[in-house]
């Protein structure tokens, strides 16, 4: 298990140093994702090819927590299949009510980092963000593919 002072590095490295903020011009599918109660805002972009995210990024602005939170879930899904991502969000989304196992937690690698935000009400919303864009996007796949 990190402590929380490896949490705080993994974070401020995601917002510090953001790996998949940039455009995307090779994109397939782009959705954007507001929180308005905080004004967090962001594009998110994939490239989806037979069911796989083989890339994507992020723009946009808005809190640490929302910018780290959308760079560290394209780290994790970029190479998997929608599927895949799908079930990763979900045991994100279930981590940030405390509902998830030990096993789980270790699945969600450095999206671990954010477990503490389920201690912070006001937070869940910029953490959740990028997942919940990304599942809208992989909505648009699926129906796409129908």
């Amino acid at each position: 298990m990190m402590n929380n002072t490896f949490y705080s590095e993994i974070l401020t490295d995601h917002n510090l140093r953001p790996e998949h903020k940039h455009e995307l011009e090779c994109a397939n599918f782009s959705h954007e994702g507001i929180n308005p109660s905080c004004g967090d805002d962001i594009v998110l972009n994939l490239l989806i090819e037979d069911g796989v995210i083989k890339d994507g990024s992020y723009t946009g602005s808005g809190c640490a927590i929302s910018q780290a939170s959308a760079d560290i879930m394209l780290d994790l899904v970029i190479g998997r299949t929608t599927e895949d991502a799908k079930r990763l969000s979900e045991i994100f989304l279930r981590m940030i009510k405390g509902e998830i196992t030990n096993e789980e937690l270790e699945e969600l690698e450095e999206a671990g980092a954010l477990q503490d935000v389920s201690h912070m009400p006001a937070r869940v919303k910029c953490a959740v963000l990028g997942w919940h864009t990304m599942e809208n996007i992989i909505k648009q796949f699926e129906e796409q593919i129908k």
